[in-house]
């Protein structure tokens, strides 16, 4: 009898959580379909929704900038597009660190202390948001705090990737990636809503603007409380401290001399990267070059139509067998909708810029699910694959503090954004050769 099935035994009939999960064998099919799969789905679900609550908040700021100056602050083009990129440079930084979280404090603890941190900036910003005397060096700070959001996907991918066999790990992870960025989407969706809700008996009085309206910026910030508030119950309630392996510091650098780390890294950036820096962008990039568009209730179709597809990704796949060759064409037609995007801005023709902007936000979904389904076939240990996933996803953060800046370096240098734009074209076709070359093209060694 193997190992395998000598734990497996030792359960006996009735076996508690408890035991359960100390004897987890998701590889074992007879314990993944009497124990396991109610387990694993129970945490993906809630791990999933904390993930969406992080999102929202990472990504609250971007909402918000586009409005700052019309109700009494004055901040400049520069200033709002490094305010914008400074909750990608925290989250992108802290993912390093949350990576090892699951292991050192257990999923369910770890996510219960990085959903309740979340509290603390949305109520500190909010407070910022009343008083148009508020400093941009409070805003800096204030902002940058809201970072700490986005280091959770590290550690819940880290965390939900143990719970499944590697059969099911693409779809699951696909799940709890894309259905967590959907969080982009719903502050987009819920923003411009909550600007003008007046819900001044809950959360203070509004600010004017230059025509007469009243915006209540603080509502996009404590609005978000109350579900935290609620999350964290159902932390406490439905997750579990699936035993980890211990992770380090120190055992990160197992993985630093394997170029395909490095590799997967700036694959990911060019899918994730290119999302989540395009989405804390978007509302002053619409605002500078197309001003005289009503835009807000649409700025959630972009990142909503990426994180939507990305499970699809995860999913596809699986299902080819091939996450390179996923990828690949993913990432042509991305070069293409890139290009047509810069045509659009370039001929002020919103209709054009809007509909490839669509299509370059669904690439990065395809991107997205598929690359991480590569990993766990590039890396056969599951513990390194771990690691390089949670790894890759704090690199390719950094996509939210570099696009929004190179944005805010081509304008205050060239007055036009199309620089940034030939920086970020240049980057999709390197990503090509590199995707092809190792992973996609018969001799490479490795089908993925």
């Amino acid at each position: 009898m193997s190992t395998s099935n000598k734990d497996f035994a030792a359960l006996g009939e009735n076996p508690s959580r408890k035991e359960i999960l100390a004897h987890w064998e998701p590889e074992n099919p007879v314990f993944w379909e009497k124990y396991g799969k109610r387990i694993a789905n129970q945490n993906l679900a809630v791990s999933t929704w904390a993930l969406v609550l992080s999102f929202v908040v990472w990504t609250l700021w971007a909402t918000i900038a586009a409005k700052l100056n019309t109700v009494g602050f004055h901040f400049s083009d520069a200033e709002l597009f490094t305010l914008a990129s400074l909750p990608g440079l925290v989250g992108a930084t802290g993912r390093l660190f949350y990576t090892y979280l699951p292991g050192l404090l257990g999923g369910r603890n770890s996510t219960l202390i990085t959903t309740a941190l979340l509290l603390l900036p949305i109520i500190g910003l909010g407070r910022a948001l009343q008083d148009t005397t508020t400093s941009y060096d409070t805003f800096v700070l204030l902002v940058a705090f809201i970072g700490i959001a986005g280091a959770n996907f590290s550690a819940s991918m880290a965390n939900i990737g143990f719970f499944f066999p590697k059969a099911n790990k693409g779809l699951a992870l696909g799940i709890n990636a894309g259905v967590g960025n959907l969080g982009v989407s719903l502050i987009y969706l819920t923003a411009p809503i909550l600007l003008g809700w007046n819900l001044s008996s809950f959360f203070g009085d509004g600010l004017p603007t230059a025509n007469g309206s009243i915006i209540y910026l603080q509502n996009v910030c404590y609005f978000w409380a109350v579900p935290t508030l609620i999350t964290l119950v159902l932390i406490w309630l439905f997750m579990d401290n699936l035993p980890l392996p211990k992770q380090s510091p120190k055992s990160m650098l197992s993985i630093f001399g394997n170029k395909h780390t490095w590799l997967m890294c700036w694959i990911y950036t060019c899918g994730f990267g290119s999302f989540i820096g395009f989405s804390a962008a978007l509302g002053l990039l619409v605002a500078k070059e197309f001003p005289d568009v009503s835009f807000s209730m649409a700025a959630f179709l972009g990142p909503f139509i990426g994180a939507g597809i990305r499970p699809v990704g995860g999913w596809l796949a699986d299902k080819l067998g091939s996450g390179s060759r996923v990828t690949i064409i993913a990432l042509f037609v991305m070069l293409a909708a890139s290009l047509v995007t810069l045509m659009g801005i370039q001929s002020h023709n919103f209709a054009m810029f809007f509909s490839s902007f669509l299509l370059l936000f669904l690439t990065t979904g395809f991107i997205n699910g598929a690359s991480f389904r590569m990993i766990p076939y590039i890396f056969n240990n599951p513990f390194h694959s771990s690691l390089v996933t949670g790894f890759t996803a704090a690199i390719a953060a950094y996509g939210a503090f570099l696009i929004p800046k190179i944005f805010g370096w081509s304008y205050s240098n060239y007055q036009s954004v199309t620089p940034a734009f030939y920086i970020l074209i240049a980057f999709t076709i390197s990503t090509i050769v590199i995707t092809w070359y190792f992973y996609d093209r018969k001799n490479s060694g490795i089908r993925c």
